[in-house]
């Protein structure tokens, strides 16, 4: 991929919303679209993360703002998409990417305030983004919104009830909202990764269980967030125009096995 617009074909001077966009996932996705000539409003509960993605974005030449929200309250992701629109004007591409890890559990012994929890974020979250996002991108007559699930939304993964639930979730929201839009000019994708080098992972598990999950992966690693980034760029560009309702796989291979 190029830079400055020149790669991609239909991003140059766009807006796009990247929410849990301090690190990881959304850090790359907010830096991809940047590169490319769209304008980001950086999206996260992590206020020094998420301005410092601001920061890794103006220093590259692009274009973004930092706007604080916890995508699980309707109050605050209505204000993200607002202010998205006031800072920039109109708003094409959003990535509802904000997500969490959750308590690891059996299913009997799973806290209520843990599922709560998960799927606040990880569910409620992407139908609350996409609630607000739409009407914005209606008025405008078009535009592509890509929901980050898992390979999580396809397979279940023991002690993860609340994530695996969520995840299958996000891919039925993103069906739904596919086929009821679609006339509107308006493409519904989820990306599905595997294990990715972020926070969650790299600080988040032991170096034994990290080992285990490289080995998990045919490929025989796991991947970059900046590997998953380039796939969502993609997905709002021009070259993905007849893609809308799928769930896209890039997991080196995992759900083949």
């Amino acid at each position: 991929m190029t830079h400055n617009g020149k790669g991609l074909h239909g991003l140059q001077d766009k807006v796009a919303i990247v929410t849990g966009a301090s690190s990881g996932i959304g850090r790359a996705v907010a830096l991809a679209f940047a590169r490319e000539g769209v304008k980001v409003a950086v999206s996260d509960v992590n206020v020094e993360g998420g301005q410092e993605t601001v920061h890794l974005i103006k220093e590259q030449g692009g274009e973004a703002v930092f706007i604080k929200c916890d995508v699980s309250s309707a109050a605050e992701v209505k204000a993200l998409v607002d202010g998205t629109v006031a800072a920039f004007g109109r708003l094409d591409f959003a990535c509802n990417n904000a997500g969490i890890g959750g308590e690891a559990n059996l299913t009997a012994d799973y806290s209520i305030e843990g599922w709560n929890k998960v799927i606040g974020v990880n569910l409620t979250g992407v139908f609350l983004g996409m609630k607000y996002q739409i009407p914005e991108m209606i008025k405008q007559g078009g535009g592509a919104i890509v929901n980050m699930a898992s390979i999580l939304g396809h397979v279940g993964f023991a002690t993860a009830p609340a994530y695996v639930s969520a995840k299958h979730g996000v891919l039925g929201l993103t069906k739904n909202a596919a086929i009821e839009y679609a006339k509107q000019n308006i493409r519904v994708t989820a990306v599905c990764p595997a294990f990715i080098h972020t926070p969650m992972v790299d600080d988040g598990l032991p170096a034994e269980v990290k080992a285990q999950l490289e080995l998990a992966h045919p490929i025989g690693r796991m991947g970059s967030p900046e590997e998953i980034a380039e796939l969502v760029v993609f997905l709002c560009s021009d070259g993905g125009t007849f893609m809308t309702g799928n769930p896209i796989l890039v997991d080196g291979g995992y759900v083949a096995q």
